[in-house]
């Protein structure tokens, strides 16, 4: 097992015996907000004043230790232009039929909505095509409901034109974030559009 520690004062000592203890190779930074180094395995030990305890287990001495593989990415595409019969004019949300990526298992393809499963700092991005449609269409990015960014697609010259953008949010556990079509209609299809995302980093 290999550790990373973010140490400082006595909590450094502390977290040095520890990782002595295991045998390893270690790393320690010398300021409290220094981000943890994650040299390789499963375990991180991380010293602070004010420990989180989002995702890892803290004892009374400030020492967190949390999953260092806990990684959370997924990307989905659309492969058919046939629109699916549940795909409502109530809730208008985009969906995906195929996912390339979904590491963690936190994008629910059916649905096609992605629910984050800790606190962080994540990055989205969307590719929305519409096909042989004179109409503009506008595409939202929802958080819980609400929408954060949009794209338009309005070219009637075009037989394929592609409403994209991309945005990072900080999200809490278990908030969702999907596509929404706002306006227009992708009566012709959707295929090759893309939904992706990923966790920059945790918080």
């Amino acid at each position: 097992m290999v550790v990373s520690a973010r140490c400082s004062g006595p909590c450094a000592m502390l977290a040095l015996s520890l990782l002595m203890g295991y045998g390893v190779v270690f790393c320690v930074a010398g300021q409290n907000d220094t981000e943890p180094i994650v040299l390789e395995g499963k375990c991180l030990v991380v010293c602070d004043s004010n420990p989180s305890s989002d995702g890892g287990v803290t004892s009374s001495l400030g020492i967190s230790v949390r999953s260092a593989g806990a990684k959370v990415a997924f990307s989905a595409v659309r492969g058919t232009n046939h629109e699916p019969s549940d795909m409502s004019n109530t809730s208008m949300t985009i969906y995906f039929d195929q996912a390339l990526v979904n590491i963690g298992n936190h994008f629910d393809l059916k649905a096609s909505v992605f629910q984050a499963p800790r606190r962080g700092i994540y990055s989205f991005g969307f590719h929305v095509v519409k096909v042989y449609n004179r109409q503009t269409i506008q595409v939202n990015l929802m958080q819980n409901d609400y929408p954060v960014i949009s794209a338009f697609a309005g070219d009637q010259d075009v037989t394929r034109e592609a409403a994209s953008n991309g945005v990072l949010l900080q999200l809490e556990r278990e908030d969702r974030v999907y596509l929404k079509l706002e306006r227009g209609t992708l009566m012709g299809g959707w295929k090759y559009s893309t939904f992706s995302g990923f966790l920059v980093f945790p918080l």
